[in-house]
């Protein structure tokens, strides 16, 4: 069986210089750098731009005796570029604070955007959405609870969120994936997950 590590590594990488090209809400770092290459030798000197994002922890809410996933909806401002509405049915998540854990930060969003706070936290995946330009990486769990509940208007007001919980039947957000209505990366790898591994929870 073939290894699916990777050919290279960081020493692999001779970081020339990192300057910091915007400072705002979000920050943005300017790379200039060579890597090793796959037939030998190293590249020339090239620039990248890199959004520096973060870590963030995102959670799937599932009631298994109902069979139904608790999902949030808000405004997105990276969806007022489509053609769809920029309100967007999620899984709860929110970045990760220097010091602190992706398990306690996926209780914590998990209690200010939903109003629940899971006990158990089950990995699904950890991954890069978007490497090519983009430092975020998410921590991506499950965790199973009673929606009966769960519902309403939440959100912290001093960081301007206006959140729905939507209680939705499983079979019905599945099929969002496909009709478009489910349309951001963590919650179609949530539900794919969770579509083959719930019979098992």
């Amino acid at each position: 069986m073939p290894d699916l590590g990777p050919t290279f590594q960081p020493s692999d990488v001779e970081i020339i210089e990192r300057k910091r090209v915007f400072d705002g809400f979000f920050k943005m770092d300017k790379y200039r750098l060579k890597h090793k290459r796959f037939a030998g030798g190293w590249t020339e000197t090239f620039e990248r731009e890199l959004f520096e994002r973060g870590e963030a922890a995102a959670v799937m809410l599932y009631d298994r005796q109902k069979d139904i996933v608790v999902l949030t909806e808000q405004i997105r401002v990276g969806g007022l570029t489509g053609s769809q509405s920029p309100w967007m049915l999620e899984v709860v998540a929110g970045m990760i604070e220097a010091g602190e854990q992706p398990q306690d930060v996926a209780r914590r969003e998990a209690q200010e955007e939903a109003g629940c706070t899971p006990d158990t936290l089950l990995p699904i995946s950890c991954y890069w959405p978007s490497p090519g330009g983009c430092s975020e990486k998410i921590h991506l769990y499950c965790a199973l609870v009673d929606s009966s509940p769960l519902g309403g208007i939440h959100g912290l007001d001093h960081e301007n969120e206006d959140i729905l919980v939507r209680c939705i039947p499983f079979e019905q957000a599945y099929r969002g994936i496909a009709s478009g209505e489910i349309n951001n990366a963590a919650t179609i790898i949530a539900l794919q997950w969770l579509k083959i591994n719930k019979e098992n929870l």
